[in-house]
């Protein structure tokens, strides 16, 4: 089992920068990706950005240019730079991660993302 525990979400304006952090514990040695999904009210989940285990980024095309996926190997946490937020970028986010051969498949409890206008 993985856990994942997210935080740094909270208010911001809009074209303002949030840092979001997701801690990864357990049986971390399947793991062969790392991404981070939002939750919009009336939308499915979608994936935001992800990472492989070799450090190859992906992101979806509504946040390229805006935000960086990254790992800190050393301290097991997987971090996202949200630069220029925009109303759209609001919702829930959670980070999951991927085992060897599988889908994300396991969620933390999310952080809130608010951008006012």
């Amino acid at each position: 089992q993985v856990q994942l525990v997210e935080s740094g979400g909270g208010l911001v304006q809009a074209g303002g920068s949030l840092r979001l952090s997701c801690v990864v514990s357990g049986n971390i040695d399947k793991i062969d990706g790392m991404g981070w999904f939002r939750q919009t009210p009336g939308k499915q989940r979608e994936l935001v950005a992800d990472i492989t285990s070799a450090g190859s980024p992906n992101y979806a095309d509504s946040v390229k240019g805006r935000f960086a996926i990254s790992v800190d190997n050393a301290k097991n946490t997987v971090h996202i730079q949200m630069n220029s937020l925009q109303s759209e970028d609001k919702g829930v986010y959670y980070c999951n991660v991927r085992e060897v051969g599988s889908y994300y498949g396991y969620w933390g409890q999310g952080t809130q993302v608010t951008v006012s206008s």
